[in-house]
């Protein structure tokens, strides 16, 4: 066992030597939150539709998308993946427009075989073919679900504005302003696409009877609104204009989201802004402040993940066994405590009677504080508290925060509680389930049951953790998994799953834990490690990867020891493989191992592959090396 021992001493102290060198000035951690290369693409297609001729940044980036194409033209979401017509056709489009490649480049012919081999642009996501509206691509479809007027229905509408969550309102909002203006902006310099066009057809005429009807209450509830339909018309143009300017962050973006600020542009100048109003100039300096480097090449990052990757790696070093004193926990501690939100955001709406103390995902928002950001911030924050009284009130309001934001069906959001409406389904949008709701998940409710059971004294007994495990078990699926909203995917929600419910005081005899430990075992590869696709979560259940990743494997064995009092041989052999493969640089190493939508928005987080094997190294020690 001392040979183990000294292994993983040196694993653990081999992955802290490299997040300090890595940790910035300010105490934060910067790694890139790649999405792969749309936002990319966009990018071009901004600052061309905007005559903003930054060459060098053009020219770099199309560099970066053209690093990425398959050798049959297409671009995939992950590697595992088949060559995505969305993302396809984004590129295609951005490679003309930049001016750098023309039709006849043999990369660009076979992109534009597969995009018309695929169905050409009927068969792209709706996003997509918005993006191509607004830019002249494509008409306008004649009838958009989500009429302008929504956003003067009161919240005791069965369906309103705010019953869709903030993610879903900030790009919903600019949408809506464009689709009723029908606005287009075409340049001299635009490409011709209309040889992708295989026939005319409308993302949005997928009605259901039920969206019928419930449009038709939609409408008659706006009729019902005092005043002459063109008051309406404007008072509602006004409410969305003004929705979209007071939740522009200091930094010129809308949220400090990358498509939400893309689509607030093209809204602006439908409303009569001139592209080089300061609104607009300012937040096109905010996407570039996005900008990262990867490889040698720019990456428009959609958002930042300071905050995010900050709490988790501060925790993780302190599960290592670095004091609340050490130079590199103080200052990241001191960089979180200052991005702590003080504001009230629209989560008040369905939370009217808490207070701010939330913490968000980016560096710069104050805006929208999130569950899993939250919780992760306190648990790096927790050890100090007893020490600093400074830190005292920070936490007894995130505490607060976090316990107000809970679900009435007993689990937790990521954004706002109980904005996971049943008429929200009945939007013929593509994956509105997606976009528009913000339900109750595996990953935040165990995660946030973690964190209340291990770093707070609320007792086993407490009305919020009693609901939020009956929730748990009721969400299990029948092999004994969870499904992970925010991770890929069922190893996510199951591990988050497991460890929060133990925190809770289940013990690993009782059913709902053995089943899901059983599930655990019998996915665990050859090599000792885990492996899981990101095909899981568009097929609604788990799909191996057939190779194993450093990330999977930290997870499942998180999960086993959470559970284990010895070292079991798939535990041990877990360890082995995130021990071998510390340093290992492959694709693995670059699989998305987060997502935003199933089968069109993944995330590779760059600080997973250090974060998550330091906490499982720094679990397994703690648990049974402890002498």
């Amino acid at each position: 066992m001392s040979v183990v021992k000294n292994d993983i001493s040196e694993g653990i102290d081999e992955i802290i030597d490299l997040l300090k060198k890595d940790q910035t000035p300010n105490g934060a951690w910067t790694y890139p939150f790649e999405t792969g290369i749309s936002t990319d693409s966009y990018m071009i297609i901004l600052l061309r539709s905007l005559e903003i001729n930054d060459e060098k940044l053009i020219y770099q980036l199309t560099e970066r998308i053209l690093s990425k194409q398959e050798k049959d033209g297409a671009w995939k979401l992950f590697h595992d993946g088949e060559g995505n017509i969305s993302i396809t056709l984004e590129a295609y489009y951005a490679l003309l427009y930049s001016g750098y490649y023309q039709k006849n480049d043999e990369r660009l012919r076979a992109a534009r075989q597969f995009i018309l081999n695929k169905g050409g642009i009927e068969k792209s996501h709706m996003f997509t073919k918005i993006m191509l509206a607004i830019t002249g691509q494509i008409k306008w479809p004649p009838f958009f679900p989500i009429p302008l007027e929504l956003i003067l229905l009161p919240l005791s509408f069965p369906i309103n504005f705010y019953s869709f969550p903030e993610y879903g309102r900030v790009n919903m909002a600019p949408i809506m302003l464009l689709a009723d203006r029908k606005f287009r902006l075409k340049t001299k310099n635009s490409p011709n696409l209309s040889e992708l066009k295989v026939r005319e057809d409308s993302e949005f005429d997928r009605e259901s009877v039920e969206w019928r009807s419930l449009y038709s209450s939609i409408k008659n509830g706006i009729d019902r609104l005092m005043g002459l339909p063109s008051h309406i018309h404007k008072l509602a143009t006004d409410q969305t204009k003004h929705y979209m300017l007071t939740r522009i962050e200091k930094d010129g973006t809308l949220y400090g989201y990358f498509s939400s600020t893309f689509l607030m542009i093209f809204a602006l100048l439908s409303l009569g802004y001139s592209k080089t109003h300061p609104i607009i100039i300012n937040a096109v300096k905010g996407l570039m402040d996005m900008k990262c480097e990867i490889n040698g090449l720019p990456h428009m990052q959609y958002t930042t993940a300071t905050v995010w990757n900050t709490s988790l790696i501060n925790y993780a070093l302190q599960e290592a066994g670095l004091p609340p004193s050490d130079p590199m926990v103080k200052k990241a501690n001191q960089y979180l405590l200052k991005r702590q939100h003080y504001k009230y955001g629209d989560w008040i709406i369905h939370n009217p009677k808490a207070f701010p103390g939330g913490w968000g995902f980016a560096d710069i928002n104050t805006l929208h504080p999130d569950v899993d950001d939250t919780t992760a911030s306190l648990r790096s924050i927790a050890r100090s508290v007893q020490h600093a009284p400074s830190f005292f009130q920070s936490w007894e309001r995130g505490v607060q925060w976090v316990l107000s934001m809970q679900n009435k069906d007993g689990g937790w959001p990521a954004f706002e509680k109980d904005t996971d409406s049943k008429w929200i389904k009945l939007i013929p949008i593509e994956k509105a389930n997606y976009i528009l709701s913000d339900p109750s998940t595996a990953d935040l409710t165990g995660r946030t049951l973690e964190f209340l059971g291990n770093y707070t004294n609320l007792l086993k007994e407490h009305p919020s953790i009693k609901l939020a495990v009956h929730w748990l078990m009721k969400d299990q699926k029948n092999d004994g998994s969870w499904y992970g909203r925010w991770g890929n995917c069922y190893i996510y929600g199951t591990w988050a799953a497991i460890t929060g419910l133990m925190a809770t005081g289940l013990l690993p005899a009782h059913h709902t834990i053995s089943k899901a430990v059983k599930w655990m075992k019998e996915i665990q590869n050859h090599d000792g490690g885990w492996g899981e696709s990101c095909k899981s979560d568009e097929k609604g259940k788990y799909i191996p990867l057939n190779t194993s990743t450093l990330t999977d494997t930290a997870w499942a064995v998180d999960t086993l020891i959470s559970v284990s009092d010895q070292p079991t041989k798939e535990i041990n052999s877990g360890i082995k493989f995130i021990l071998n493969n510390i340093n290992i640089e492959d694709w693995t190493s670059e699989y998305p191992k987060g997502q935003g939508m199933a089968g069109d928005f993944y995330i590779h987080y760059h600080s997973y592959r250090y974060i998550f094997p330091l906490l499982t190294l720094a679990h397994y020690k703690n648990t049974y090396l402890v002498e």
